[in-house]
């Protein structure tokens, strides 16, 4: 696991909740790295994802 995935993790777990914005703020990346490195924890299985209009939700599976 890399180390944009840990800190991933480790703020879900922390948060319970996160948006892709949240998750782009906190790596100082955009907001299509985010969610890119966010699907990839999905299909790790590590990650769920909720589809709300107009926002992705994620939280530990």
């Amino acid at each position: 696991m890399n180390m944009h995935n840990e800190k991933i993790i480790k703020l879900i777990k922390k948060e319970k909740i996160v948006t892709s914005s949240e998750v782009a703020n906190h790596l100082n990346v955009s907001w299509n790295t985010a969610e890119k490195y966010l699907l990839e924890l999905v299909i790790d299985g590590k990650v769920n994802k909720i589809k709300k209009v107009g926002v992705n939700l994620w939280m530990m599976k």
